[in-house]
């Protein structure tokens, strides 16, 4: 079951919940249905200075505005 994030548009709650393939999920705070699904942020983990790899997660060559020197 993956975790989701969402808004409510209803009172602007921001939650996250367990979404089963037929879940309708539905706003801890006020009850509402009418949700945005936010994009989460992920993770991952890569080691300084592998072969083929870059130090950074979200471009390949290592040389983006987010990669860190």
């Amino acid at each position: 079951m993956p975790i989701f994030e969402f808004r409510c548009r209803h009172c602007g709650q921001v939650f996250e919940c367990l979404v089963r393939k037929n879940d309708v999920p539905v706003c801890p705070e006020c009850g509402s249905q009418d949700l945005t699904k936010l994009i989460s942020m992920f993770s991952t983990n890569v080691r300084k200075g592998s072969a083929g790899q870059s130090s950074c997660a979200s471009c390949s060559g290592g040389t983006c505005s987010t990669c860190k020197s």
